[in-house]
């Protein structure tokens, strides 16, 4: 008699534990684990391939352009060959940035978050549901593209990230101008391979999410 409830009550409770944590799932796991795996490996790939720093501030290098067209062409070959590296000095200025605004890098971190856990990596069967009432992935979607553009044209988080990417493209282009590209190597296929590593990345990011995102179209 005793043996009896002993064996059914473990039994159910692992099965209504099984069904909680499958409605209560906030985000399909597996696609977000292979979305920063990706991430980091194309970072990673992309670091490998920059130049030297020291390249970058080599004082004897430098001088004033004689014309405006000179400058032109010290910026474009300079961005050619330092590509990853003005990047990440661009990454650099902005990090900064945010974390000169906290409550701005937190508006954004939330936003982001809202898109990781809301849609993108969202399992597509449990529908999302809030404060009681169901939304359609279509409602989901419609609601975070008018929050992000409130996030980024009305407030002040947008006006910090255009401001922080100006800054640092005026500064991209002024060390551009003025460092000389002669004793720098050159070759044809450079902006391919200073690019790889951005294309890899969106490619990695649109691979990952595209199970999740195919489910819900």
């Amino acid at each position: 008699m005793a043996s009896s409830p002993a064996t059914a009550i473990p039994v159910s409770t692992g099965q209504a534990a099984a069904g909680s944590a499958q409605q209560t799932a906030p985000i399909s796991t597996p696609a977000f684990r292979l979305f920063l795996s990706r991430l980091s490996d194309s970072v990673r790939r992309s670091l490998v391939n920059r130049r030297p720093w020291y390249e970058l501030a080599d004082r004897s290098s430098f001088s004033r352009p004689e014309s405006v067209s000179e400058a032109a062409s010290r910026v474009r070959k300079n961005v050619s060959y330092f590509r990853i590296n003005y990047i990440a000095f661009l990454a650099a200025v902005l990090a900064l940035s945010l974390l000169s605004h906290p409550i701005s890098l937190f508006v954004l971190l939330a936003l982001l978050a809202s898109w990781c856990f809301l849609y993108l990596f969202r399992p597509a069967d449990p529908p999302l549901v809030i404060l009681g009432r169901q939304f359609s992935d279509r409602e989901t979607l419609i609601g975070l593209v008018v929050v992000t553009v409130f996030v980024v044209f009305l407030t002040s988080v947008g006006s910090l990230l255009i401001s922080a990417l100006l800054v640092g493209a005026a500064l991209v282009c002024v060390h551009g101008a003025f460092r000389m590209p002669e004793d720098l190597f050159l070759d044809e296929q450079e902006p391919g391979v200073g690019g790889s590593g951005l294309l890899s990345f969106l490619g990695g990011a649109a691979s990952a999410a595209g199970p999740t995102m195919a489910s819900r179209v």
